[in-house]
């Protein structure tokens, strides 16, 4: 068989594919993720050594800690001896545990200087467990720093100081010690949508049972959508990724607004509408000038020069045409208004309120 023929054949067999596909369809793993299939957020507290000077300087609690390391190798430091650790800091350790992550693999973490240091750039993190939510020990790390941040002292109490330099990442400095159990090859096998809508969650469901032909899959609610699965890791193993690849159509979302009132960012999503309504944008500014004169006494008149004020108040009134929006008017009819009248960002954010208020805008008003 040549190899046109065989583009020609597998063009003949993906088309009727290809036709039943929804013409925007998102893929189920895009929209949610299965129930259990979630990471885990590890904490653990360590000592980072190898500072030039710049360490928390005799902190208790970093002494303590590095007590605490040189015991683990049989030195023990005499009582009430504190050194001054200035090549020392006391650091905060966060990890994410990946699900179905298993002991050797590695994961990437990040140490936060938790007292004064002034930088961490040169440091090298001491082995240290990083504990889970369960106060158990999942993993443990270690290594050399990398810190983007930079920080200088002159002499003279000046200083220079470059994005963040107490806190920096090391890649690959924590091994994973403990896997999770998830109860993967037992539990209900249960898919939550990202973000709640019944239409979507029917959806998925209705995919779910044209794809396997049967009712394997039913919508619990706005969220959760239960699917029937053989018990065993590997039926579930093909069953899910079989179920992450189909193709559906997500409901649209729900018309709303954002509004940083802080920022003057305003965002406005296609599905916002906007019902029979007119609006009229005007400025009114009003401006002082001062322009004080001197005043020279007569001659021969014993006066004394004085500063007469003088002020010229001027107002001016911006006037802009109406605009008039028909009815069922879209985002780019909004934007095209809102242009037309020249308004700024924080006028745009008094509209937005003016038109919900009024009863024209059909969509929730956000403000952060």
């Amino acid at each position: 068989m040549t190899i046109r023929r065989l583009i020609l054949l597998l063009a003949a067999l993906a088309g009727p594919w290809a036709l039943a596909a929804p013409a925007r369809a998102d893929r189920i793993k895009d929209l949610g993720t299965f129930q259990g299939v979630r990471s885990n957020q590890l904490t653990g507290y360590g000592i980072v050594v190898g500072l030039a000077g710049t360490g928390d300087d005799g902190l208790e609690y970093t002494v303590a800690g590095m007590k605490g390391a040189v015991q683990r190798f049989g030195l023990t430091l005499p009582p009430g001896i504190n050194p001054s650790l200035k090549n020392a800091a006391a650091v905060l350790i966060t990890a994410e545990l990946p699900a179905f992550a298993k002991p050797g693999q590695r994961l990437d973490i990040t140490v936060s200087a938790l007292g004064k240091a002034k930088s961490l750039r040169g440091g090298a993190l001491i082995a240290a467990p990083l504990l889970g939510a369960d106060g158990q020990l999942y993993a443990m790390a270690q290594g050399n720093l990398a810190v983007g941040g930079l920080g200088i002292d002159a002499a003279d109490g000046s200083k220079l100081t470059v994005n963040v330099p107490t806190a920096g990442r090391i890649p690959g400095g924590a091994s994973v010690e403990r896997a999770v159990d998830t109860g993967f090859a037992s539990n209900a096998l249960v898919f939550n949508l990202s973000e709640a809508d019944l239409t979507t969650a029917g959806r998925v469901a209705t995919a779910i049972n044209l794809a396997f032909a049967g009712q394997r899959a039913h919508a619990i609610d706005a969220v959760s959508v239960a699917i029937d699965a053989p018990r065993g890791a590997e039926g579930r193993t093909l069953l899910m990724g079989q179920i992450e690849n189909l193709p559906v159509d997500p409901a649209d979302a729900a018309a709303r607004v954002i509004v940083n009132a802080r920022t003057g960012t305003v965002v406005i999503n296609g599905a916002v509408r906007i019902s029979p309504a007119a609006v009229a944008h005007g400025k009114l500014t009003v401006k002082v000038d001062e322009d004080p004169r001197i005043v020279q006494p007569a001659p021969f008149s014993r006066g004394q020069t004085a500063l007469e004020p003088a002020s010229t108040i001027t107002v001016e009134e911006r006037r802009n045409p109406m605009v008039n929006f028909r009815p069922g008017a879209s985002l780019a009819d909004i934007v095209k208004a809102v242009n037309a009248i020249g308004a700024s960002p924080a006028d745009l954010v008094a509209i937005l309120e003016a038109l919900k208020q009024a009863g024209a805008m059909k969509a929730e008003l956000v403000v952060l």
